[in-house]
């Protein structure tokens, strides 16, 4: 690959269909992985569905397009998330994101994942005392 076509793919923006390649790649290993698996499992009913909306939200997060509705902070608050939840969370986002996406594209998925998580944990923290505040850190 010449430097051209690098720099032209790097200045390139993110695409609904790396989100849902991402999105689907990611929690097909989250629903697998020994920590977090359980926990999704459980709370979620119906996966094809729910990976629609996850693709939404992160069409919403990155492109700011699509209609996304919901409070993924308030459905997380129902679940039994701890602190290595969340760093199990991030770490295999961040796997899942550098495996599949350009190393820029990848970065701009982890950088929002750990703005995202903070914001959750700070939420949680609020309300369920003794979570620390783990993403912030990057």
């Amino acid at each position: 690959m010449s430097m051209t076509n690098t720099t032209a793919e790097a200045a390139q923006p993110v695409t609904e269909s790396e989100i849902g390649a991402l999105v689907d790649a990611f929690y097909f290993r989250v629903q697998r992985d020994p920590v977090i698996g359980p926990i999704f499992n459980e709370a979620v009913e119906d996966w094809p569905a729910h990976l629609d909306l996850l693709k939404g939200f992160w069409a919403a997060v990155l492109l700011g397009a699509g209609s996304f509705k919901g409070n993924p902070l308030e459905t997380h608050m129902k679940l039994p998330i701890r602190r290595e939840h969340f760093e199990r969370w991030l770490a295999l986002f961040a796997e899942t994101a550098t495996e599949l996406l350009p190393q820029r594209k990848a970065q701009l998925f982890i950088e929002k994942s750990h703005r995202i998580a903070e914001t959750f944990q700070r939420g949680m923290a609020r309300r369920k005392s003794g979570l620390s505040i783990i993403a912030g850190s990057k």
